[in-house]
């Protein structure tokens, strides 16, 4: 049986965001999402996660391109000393991470952090994942993971993207193919890392070379080739508005067209959508059995 985690990330960046994932869900077609910790709609966001308790919430941890939860005095190797805030784009982070320039232990305690920062505001996190899907290199994975199940967490996206699945996406750019298919070396040892820390994932993620691409059609044609087992959709749906203007990000446009994307999949009735939590609860139940 092939089963589906509709997920959608950037919970809290703007009203809007927050929006179109609530309607979404209402909709049938989204069962999960991860919230921001630190991000400029992150209250009306949590209040809307608790009025929804059958929406999937997740942290989305944000190591990059975002503001930290602890004091930047607390965690001074993830701060990029220009601007006093978290490095704004991979390179650089990449970069500091890979010459022992950042620390796992505050990797650690700055993902503890915003995760505690949520479940203090009354939310049953589910899962987390991370901004830019940081938590695929290995120094990154095992402190997050930690940080995780020091929390109570025990679910992890797997955000390495099949072969299969890359070339259903008819929109991706060849550039953006080629990046997948280089960081999925990382694949092996996230598998074994998250099996050591005693983590549950899906068989992995479909879209994310169609990130900033993704309409019907891509959704379409992924759904038609989805193989048994537990896949994570990941999708950024939202409003293009004024709230959105002023964020610093690459998905502006291709939110509306993702919003409306999303509706192709009412049309695929034989995959089961899940979550994150169904996904961790029968996982422990075959544990036990």
């Amino acid at each position: 049986m092939s089963r589906l985690i509709v997920n959608a990330d950037d919970f809290g960046l703007t009203s809007g965001v927050n929006r179109a994932i609530v309607e979404l869900h209402q909709a049938g077609v989204l069962t999960s999402t991860t919230l921001m910790a630190k991000a400029a709609a992150t209250e009306e966001a949590s209040r809307l996660a608790l009025a929804t308790p059958s929406l999937g919430v997740g942290c989305h941890v944000v190591l990059v391109d975002g503001e930290p939860a602890l004091p930047p005095s607390e965690v001074p190797s993830l701060i990029d000393k220009r601007t006093g805030r978290l490095y704004q784009t991979l390179v650089p982070f990449l970069r500091a991470l890979y010459t022992g320039r950042i620390h796992a232990a505050e990797i650690q305690a700055e993902a503890a952090a915003q995760i505690i920062l949520l479940q203090h505001r009354g939310l049953h996190l589910t899962h987390i994942d991370t901004h830019k899907h940081t938590h695929m290199f290995p120094r990154v994975l095992r402190p997050v993971l930690r940080a995780a199940r020091s929390c109570g967490i025990h679910c992890v996206r797997n955000p390495f993207e099949p072969e299969w699945a890359v070339r259903a996406t008819p929109r991706s750019s060849f550039i953006r193919n080629a990046e997948v298919f280089a960081l999925r070396r990382f694949g092996p040892y996230f598998r074994r890392i998250i099996a050591t820390e005693g983590f549950t994932t899906t068989d992995g993620t479909i879209a994310v070379a169609g990130t900033g691409v993704v309409n019907a059609d891509t959704v379409r044609s992924l759904l038609k080739q989805l193989p048994p087992g537990t896949w994570e959709l990941v999708t950024h749906p939202g409003y293009n508005d004024a709230d959105l203007a002023k964020i610093h990000t690459r998905l502006r446009e291709s939110r509306d067209i993702e919003r409306t994307a999303l509706q192709a999949v009412k049309e695929f009735p034989s995959i089961e959508l899940t979550s994150f939590a169904r996904l961790h609860s029968a996982t422990t139940q075959r544990a036990i059995i």
